[in-house]
C-alpha cells in the first residue's frame, strides 16, 4: 500500500496510540484469561513476558531498521493493520501446538514447543510496539505527549476489557479487539492526513479481514483445554457432554452431565458408606476445580453428608449460625440445613453460580439458594468478614481445588488470601464462644497441605493471644481429606469423645487432639507410620522452627505479604525427586514453580539473544554513556513492573475482589502515570529534567515504603466496613499519588536522547522492554520466597539508581 502523506508535518497520532494501547493491553489481560482456561493460571506470568517480549523485540527491531522512520506514515499504519490481523489467528494456531508443560522434566520437546508458543504470541505485541516506537521516533519532542496517550489508552484498555469479558465469550472479545486494532488504523489515516482513497483502502482490508475470519470453520475458535485438567478427563467418560457454560473475567464454569456413568463428587466419603450419592451435575471453573450441584428431592439425598470428614464439626454440638465461605454449588450450604441448622449464610463470589442454581438448576437443586434459611451473599470470603459483627458457630472454608492440580503443584503460583495467618486470625475472631472453624484439604504422601494448615493455624493462634494453641486445634483424616478444627476455647472432653465416635464410625483417623494417646493414630486408613500425628506434635514443640526447616517440602505458614499457601517446592529436594521421575515422583514436584522458573529463564535468554547482543555494539555512541543508558532504562523496566505487581496484590486485600482490584489498581497505575508523562512534558526544560527525575524519584521512595508499611493498619483497617465506592476512591487516590510521579522518569529520559542521540531512541526502548519481559516473572519469584514488601523495597532502590544515571 503507497499512502501519500498531504500535509508536511501532521500533527503526533495521539489518538491512535491510545487506542491500540488500550487494544493491546485489553488483548494482553485476554490472553491471561485464555491461557488459564486452557492451561493454568499461572500462565499468566507467561503471557505477561510475552507482550513485553514483543515490545522488547520491536525496539531492536526499529534500532536495526531506524530508517524506517522516514517512511512513517505507511509503516505506522501497516504495522497496525498487521497487529489485528495476527492477533486472533496467532492464538488460533498457537492452540494447534501439543503444548504440556508438566511433561517439562521428561519430554524435551515440550520447551520447544513452549518457545514457539511464547514467539508466536509475542507476534500481535511487536506490530503494536513497531507502531508505538515509530511515533516516538518520529516525533521525538513530543515524547511526553505520546507516552502520555500510550499509558492512559492502555489504562483504559484494562478496564474496557473486563467489562467485554461480562458480555462475552474470551474468543468472542477477542474478534472485538480484532475491530478496535482496524478502527485505531483508520483514526490514524485521518490524523495523517491521509485521503478518502488511502483511508478506503484501508476500511476494505479491515473488512476483508474480518469477513475471512467469520467463514473460518466454528471448530477452530474452541478453546482446547489440557488433557491434564478435569473437565477435559470428565469429558472423557462415555455420553458426558457440557450442558451450560456461563464466563465472566471471574472465570468460565462448565456444567457437566454424564447420564451414562453418572458423576459422583463426594470428596472424602468414608468407605462405610452405604447410602448413595445422589445424581449430581459438575460445575468445572476454568476446567478444572470442581464443585458438584446435587439433586434433591427428599432429606435421604443428603444423608451421605453426614458422611465427609467435614461434617465432624455437627457431631460436637448444635450449631445454629453457620457460615460457608465458597459456597458454589451449595454441598457444605446443604450438610448444614441436614444437620438442623437453623441459619446458613452462603458466602460466594461468583454471581454466575448462584444465578445457575437459582433459575436453571432451581428444580434440580431443590431451590437450594431460594431456602427459607440460608441467606446468600455475592462477596469475596475475607471481605464479608472484615467488618461483619456478627458472630458465628461455625465457619467452613469449602474444598473446590482439584486433587489432581493440587498433588501436582498446579496451584504453586496461586496467591490465596483464606489460608494465611491473617485469614485464619480474622475468622477465628468472628467465632462465637466455643465455636469451630473448618477447613478441609486434600490427603497428600508426603503431607503437605494439611500439615501447613496446622502450622498457620498454630501461628495464627498465638497471634490472637492463645498462650497453648494445642488444646484449641483437631485434625482427623480420611482416605482422601483431612479436616481441622479451631475451637474458639479449649475442647471438651465429651467433645473429643464424640470426635472419636464420629470417626471410629466412619473409618476415619484421629490425627491430632491435645494430649491425644500415640496408639489412637494412624488405626484405620494406615500409612508407613502415624506422619500426621507426628508432624502435629513436631509443630507445637520447642523445635518447631527446626522441623519446618528440616522438612522436605515448605510448610512454613502463609502470609497476606507471601500468600503463596501451595507453594511447597525446596531446591534441596530436587534431586531427589528428580531421580524418582520413573518411578512416580513427579507428582512430588511443585510444578507451577518449576514452569515460573523456566519461564524466567527463558525470558533471560530469549532476551539475551533477541534484544542485548543485536543491539549492543549499536548503542555504542560519543553522545551518551553506553552503561549509564542501559543501566537507566533497564532499572526503570524492572521497578515500574516490581511496584504495579505488588500493590495489585496490596489493594486485592482492601478492595476484597480479584476483577476490581486488578481493573482498578492497573488502569490506576496507567492512566496517572500517563497523566505523570504529560505532566513531565509541560514542565521539563534542558536544564531542569535531572531535578525532575530526582524529585519523581524521592516521592517514589517515600510514598512506595511508606505504603507498603502502613496502608493495613492505618489505612485499609479502619475503612474496612466502608461501601466500595469509598474504597475505589481512595484506593485510586493513593495510587494516583505514586503513579503520576512513576511516569515521568521514562519520557523524560527518551526526551534526553532525543536531543542528544536520537538514534538511541528505539535501543532504549528495547532495553526497558528487555527488563520488564524479565521483571513480570522475577517479581513473582522474588514475592514467593521474601514477600511483597521486599519487591517494593527492590523497586525503590531501582528508581534511586536511575535517578543516579540519569545524567547519560
Amino acid at each position: 500500500m503507497n499512502y501519500t502523506q498531504l500535509q508536511s508535518e501532521p500533527r503526533p497520532p495521539r489518538l491512535s496510540v491510545a487506542v491500540i494501547s488500550a487494544t493491546v493491553l485489553a488483548y494482553e489481560i485476554l490472553l491471561t484469561r485464555i491461557f488459564s482456561i486452557v492451561q493454568w493460571h499461572h500462565f499468566a506470568y507467561m503471557v505477561i513476558s510475552i507482550a513485553l517480549l514483543g515490545f522488547a523485540a520491536s525496539g531492536t527491531f526499529l534500532a536495526l531498521r531506524s530508517q524506517l522512520v522516514d517512511r512513517f506514515n505507511h509503516v505506522y499504519i501497516t504495522n497496525l493493520i498487521l497487529f489485528s490481523i495476527f492477533a486472533l489467528p496467532c492464538i488460533l494456531l498457537a492452540q494447534q501446538f501439543a503444548v504440556h508443560p508438566e511433561q517439562l522434566l521428561w519430554d524435551p520437546a515440550q520447551m520447544i514447543r513452549v518457545t514457539a508458543v511464547y514467539l508466536l504470541l509475542a507476534l500481535p505485541f511487536f506490530f503494536a510496539a513497531n507502531a508505538i516506537g515509530l511515533a516516538l521516533m518520529r516525533f521525538r519532542h513530543n515524547v511526553p505527549q505520546i507516552y502520555s496517550a500510550d499509558l492512559i489508552g492502555a489504562g483504559l484498555g484494562s478496564v474496557a476489557i473486563v467489562g467485554l469479558l461480562y458480555l462475552l465469550f474470551p474468543i468472542d472479545a477477542l474478534k472485538v479487539l480484532c475491530v478496535f486494532g482496524f478502527v485505531a488504523a483508520v483514526i490514524a489515516g485521518f490524523e495523517l492526513g491521509f485521503n478518502r482513497t488511502h483511508i478506503s483502502i484501508t476500511v476494505i482490508i479491515a473488512l476483508s479481514s474480518l469477513i475471512v475470519f467469520s467463514l473460518l470453520p466454528a471448530a477452530w475458535f474452541k478453546l482446547s483445554i489440557s488433557s491434564y485438567k478435569s473437565l477435559s478427563q470428565q469429558l472423557n467418560v462415555k455420553d458426558a457432554y457440557i450442558e451450560t457454560e456461563r464466563s465472566s473475567p471471574l472465570g468460565m464454569l462448565s456444567v457437566i452431565n454424564s447420564p451414562t456413568i453418572p458423576l459422583r463428587h463426594a470428596p472424602g466419603l468414608s468407605l462405610n458408606t452405604t447410602v448413595e450419592v445422589p445424581e449430581q451435575r459438575g460445575v468445572f471453573f476454568d476446567g478444572d476445580s470442581i464443585t458438584p450441584i446435587n439433586a434433591y428431592s427428599k432429606r435421604e439425598n443428603s444423608v451421605y453428608l453426614d458422611n465427609l470428614t467435614s461434617a465432624l464439626p455437627y457431631h460436637l454440638k448444635q450449631l445454629e449460625r453457620v457460615v460457608v465461605l465458597g459456597a458454589g454449588g451449595g454441598t457444605l450450604v446443604r450438610q448444614a440445613l441436614y444437620h438442623g441448622t437453623s441459619s446458613v449464610t452462603a458466602v460466594e463470589l461468583d454471581r454466575q453460580i448462584v444465578k445457575l442454581l437459582r433459575e436453571k438448576y432451581r428444580d434440580f437443586s431443590g431451590g437450594i439458594y431460594d431456602h427459607k434459611s440460608v441467606d446468600v451473599k455475592i462477596k469475596e470470603a475475607r471481605g464479608f468478614l472484615e467488618g461483619n459483627p456478627k458472630r458465628y458457630d461455625l465457619i467452613q472454608v469449602a474444598l473446590i481445588d482439584s486433587f489432581a492440580a493440587s498433588s501436582a503443584g498446579l496451584y504453586a503460583l496461586n496467591e490465596n488470601y483464606l489460608y494465611t495467618v491473617e485469614a485464619l486470625a480474622e475468622f477465628y475472631a468472628h467465632l462465637s464462644k466455643g465455636g469451630y472453624l473448618g477447613i478441609s484439604r486434600w490427603v497428600k504422601l508426603p503431607p503437605r497441605d494439611a500439615l501447613k494448615l496446622f502450622a498457620t493455624a498454630v501461628e495464627a493462634l498465638r497471634r490472637t493471644g492463645v498462650v497453648d494453641p494445642a488444646k484449641q486445634l483437631l485434625l482427623i483424616r480420611g482416605w482422601q481429606t483431612t479436616t481441622l478444627l479451631v475451637k474458639n476455647g479449649d475442647f471438651s472432653k465429651q467433645e473429643i469423645a464424640s470426635a472419636q465416635q464420629f470417626c471410629k464410625t466412619r473409618s476415619f483417623d484421629l490425627a491430632f487432639y491435645a494430649d491425644m494417646p500415640a496408639s489412637l493414630a494412624n488405626q484405620y486408613n494406615m500409612l508407613p507410620e502415624a506422619y500426621y500425628y507426628n508432624s502435629s506434635k513436631a509443630l507445637l514443640s520447642e523445635s518447631s522452627e527446626q522441623f519446618l526447616a528440616n522438612y522436605k517440602f515448605n510448610i512454613k505458614p502463609a502470609t497476606d505479604d507471601r500468600p503463596y499457601f501451595f507453594y511447597f517446592f525446596k531446591w534441596r529436594t530436587l534431586p531427589e525427586i528428580f531421580s524418582l521421575r520413573g518411578r512416580g515422583g513427579i507428582p512430588l514436584l511443585e510444578s507451577g514453580y518449576v514452569i515460573l522458573f523456566a519461564t524466567l529463564i527463558q525470558s533471560v535468554l530469549i532476551s539475551l539473544v533477541l534484544i542485548v547482543l543485536p543491539l549492543w555494539k549499536r548503542m555504542r555512541t560519543n553522545s551518551v554513556h553506553r552503561g549509564r543508558m542501559v543501566g537507566y532504562f533497564a532499572s526503570l523496566g524492572f521497578a515500574f513492573f516490581f511496584i504495579e505487581i505488588a500493590f495489585i496484590q496490596k489493594f486485592l486485600l482492601f478492595l476484597h475482589h480479584p476483577v476490581l482490584a486488578v481493573a482498578a489498581v492497573l488502569s490506576g497505575f496507567l492512566v496517572f502515570a500517563g497523566l505523570g508523562s504529560y505532566l513531565a512534558g509541560r514542565w521539563q526544560t534542558n536544564q531542569d529534567a535531572h531535578h525532575l527525575v530526582v524529585m519523581a524519584v524521592i516521592t517514589i521512595g517515600v510514598l512506595g515504603v511508606l505504603y507498603a508499611l502502613v496502608l493495613p493498619n492505618l489505612v485499609f483497617e479502619p475503612l474496612t466496613a466502608a461501601p466500595m465506592s469509598v474504597k475505589l476512591a481512595v484506593s485510586l487516590m493513593l495510587i494516583g499519588l505514586l503513579a503520576i510521579p512513576m511516569g515521568m522518569p521514562f519520557p523524560l529520559g527518551l526526551a534526553r536522547l532525543g536531543e542528544r542521540a536520537k538514534k538511541q531512541i528505539p535501543s532504549a526502548w528495547a532495553v526497558n522492554g528487555c527488563a520488564s519481559v524479565i521483571s513480570a516473572v522475577l517479581a513473582t519469584v522474588i514475592a514467593i520466597h521474601f514477600g511483597f514488601t521486599v519487591v517494593v523495597s527492590l523497586a525503590v532502590v531501582l528508581y534511586f539508581l536511575a535517578a543516579g544515571l540519569f545524567k547519560f
